[in-house]
């Protein structure tokens, strides 16, 4: 899809970031990586003094690894595409429909600049970013980002404005797979600039954008919903699945409470003298002594041959 221009020749897209400013922010992101590397290595060199040759090649290794690769990929993924020295130019890495980056941009990112960077002293990413029409290098490319310009004159970023209460929940079902990155980003910029334009021309592009959207989604255009609140609504639903699927599963489940389970009793046998039955990895209490009732005192009897004969019967013999 072509970028959308409004009446007053305005196109509503990202300002990418050239090679020049680009150049500016990986020289100081660098300067700042080497700089911790030496004093690491330094430190590391006097520590492993003892070590074997072998043992000091895998810690130079390692550390190279984890400080010139690791840490940039690190600071990217959370920071949301905010470095040091792009922070410093105004710049800041996105994804191609203007969402933040994740774990996986940063990585295929920190992957290729090794190749574009280290290997080859930035001549390959300056090829590439010379080429590209947005200013991409390699790295961009396979990840699906854009460095873009955060900090124009006269501009600032504004959020993507919330849908109505009386649609919050309504595309859950919609299926978004299809929507492909050019016109969600159309979309994102409009919805983010539509206070700045024209009542009629916002009006215009906000239904032609809610037709590409229908077409793309194969569902049926809402009845009695606007065009720019149907798609405040369903860039709200893209943000909560993006949301939802930042929780890893695990997590997920462990903030779920817990149900019970309860094994199927298995039919046993009664327990020795008809007692309970004893099931096995179950805690069986020790058995209580019998409860014996108290008995009421009795008067001692006397004994027989000093009782007196009862009257019965029958005659005493002689």
């Amino acid at each position: 899809m072509s970028d959308l221009v409004t009446g007053d020749a305005v196109v509503l897209g990202l300002r990418p970031a050239r090679l020049p400013s680009r150049a500016l922010a990986i020289m100081l992101d660098l300067a700042v990586y080497v700089a911790g590397y030496l004093l690491i290595t330094l430190g590391l060199t006097f520590a492993t003094a003892s070590l074997d040759e072998a043992a000091q090649a895998a810690v130079a290794v390692s550390s190279f690894i984890l400080i010139l690769i690791g840490v940039p990929i690190a600071v990217e993924t959370l920071s949301h595409g905010r470095s040091l020295g792009k922070l410093a130019c105004g710049l800041r890495v996105v994804r191609d429909d203007g969402g933040p980056i994740r774990f996986r941009h940063a990585l295929v990112r920190g992957a290729m600049g090794v190749v574009e960077l280290y290997m080859f002293f930035g001549a390959v990413a300056c090829i590439a970013s010379l080429v590209s029409a947005r200013g991409r290098r390699l790295g961009d490319v396979f990840a699906g980002t854009l460095v873009i310009r955060e900090r124009v004159p006269g501009a600032r970023v504004m959020p993507v404005p919330p849908p109505p209460p009386w649609l919050a929940g309504r595309f859950a079902g919609l299926d978004l797979s299809g929507v492909p990155d050019g016109l969600w980003l159309a979309i994102r910029q409009y919805l983010t600039r539509m206070n700045q334009l024209d009542p009629q021309t916002g009006a215009t592009m906000a239904a032609r954008l809610a037709d590409d959207l229908v077409a793309r989604t194969g569902a049926p255009a809402p009845v009695g919903v606007p065009a720019a609140a149907f798609l405040m609504a369903v860039v709200h639903e893209r943000q909560s699945r993006d949301a939802a699927r930042a929780f890893s599963p695990a997590r997920v489940q462990a903030q779920q409470p817990q149900v019970p389970v309860y094994a199927p009793v298995p039919v046993v046998a009664p327990g020795p003298h008809g007692g309970m039955p004893v099931m096995p990895g179950v805690p069986v209490a020790a058995p209580q002594p019998p409860v014996v009732a108290a008995v009421p005192a009795v008067a001692p009897v006397a004994p027989v041959g000093a009782q007196p004969p009862r009257a019965t019967g029958f005659a005493p013999p002689a």
